[in-house]
């Protein structure tokens, strides 16, 4: 299996050029927060001769996979089994206090994707897991079959913006009286049958509860909102953060936590505002920045991107 032809980086070059003033140092540390098949991080330690890589995965295959992959590396890499919210913890047990540049590419991985028994893809038959760590934790089946009516509206209202989630949480509910659903197959063909023909017509029925219940399975919004501010503390002054995003939920939480970084903490009314209110950290790109046209073209998956980026400017008071 040659990763990098079934693998592709999303805005590689784009994170490097963000990140490189943080890099340029040796023994600069790079956290790789969403550490995959390893590709973002192959690039940087092939670019970056001097930097130590701590590679995050909850997912035991992907680790397995990337240590092969960046075994030529030596103990340049420290691969670490944890959520990303757990950041902190795995630069101190990696042995060092500050890491000068943090990268998150957020969402479901190509690995997770493209093997079909994982249960993430509407497209192929496969048992309901998605379990991005298959060592804990309830699977998506476990989920449809204990969620109350109103509890599964509610997942897919609030993380797969879905208009049709009532709809579907009845759907579900009547079906599962008669027998479990524990593959994706059957899930779709349940979603398709409590669709309107019109509602058809604007995409896959099933595309977003199953965003919904793979952001439910592994609280993968709730670890967003913790991960980032704790990233964004391991920073040392001109440390740096690039965080890629592919769906809007996803995206507003980063943007807000890095709004708060990048705010004057003065009180309003103040004539001045004092150095202890400065902002920690300024803004490296405005807004959000998309893939271009011919990245979209040759790497489908770079569509939906949404990469924000901030630097440390000053210690917290």
């Amino acid at each position: 299996m040659n990763l990098r032809d079934i693998h592709t980086p999303v805005l590689l070059e784009r994170c490097i050029e963000l990140l490189a003033p943080a890099l340029s140092h040796d023994g600069a540390v790079l956290v790789d927060a969403t550490l995959g098949m390893g590709g973002h991080s192959e690039a940087f330690l092939e670019r970056f001769p001097g930097i130590h890589l701590i590679g995050l995965d909850r997912d035991r295959d992907a680790l397995r996979i990337a240590g092969e992959r960046l075994a030529p590396f030596g103990d340049r890499v420290t691969l670490v089994h944890t959520v990303y919210d757990g950041i902190v913890e795995a630069v101190d047990s990696a042995g060092f206090e500050k890491a000068d540049a943090v990268l998150f590419d957020l969402g479901v991985s190509s690995l997770q994707l493209d093997v079909a028994d994982r249960g993430f893809a509407y497209s192929q038959d496969a048992p309901l897991d998605m379990r991005m760590d298959q060592t804990t934790g309830p699977t998506a089946a476990d989920v449809l079959a204990t969620y109350s009516e109103g509890q599964l509206r509610a997942i897919f209202e609030r993380y797969g913006e879905e208009k049709l989630s009532a709809r579907y949480a009845r759907s579900i509910i009547a079906a599962r009286r008669e027998a479990p659903i524990e593959r994706s197959g059957r899930l779709v063909e349940i979603l398709v049958a409590a669709t309107p023909a019109a509602a058809q017509r604007a995409g896959h029925p099933a595309k977003r509860v199953f965003q919904a219940l793979r952001i439910e399975v592994n609280a993968e919004l709730a670890a967003v909102e913790r991960a980032i501010p704790a990233a964004l503390e391991v920073l040392p002054v001109g440390g740096r953060i690039v965080v890629l995003s592919y769906q809007s939920l996803e995206d507003r939480i980063v943007k807000r936590a890095l709004s708060a970084a990048t705010a004057s903490t003065a009180p309003s009314g103040l004539p001045i505002e004092l150095p202890e209110h400065a902002p920690r950290f300024r803004l490296l790109v405005k807004g959000a920045e998309l893939a271009g046209e011919e990245e979209r073209a040759r790497n489908p998956r770079a569509t939906p991107v949404r990469l924000r980026a901030a630097e440390r400017v000053r210690d917290a008071a």
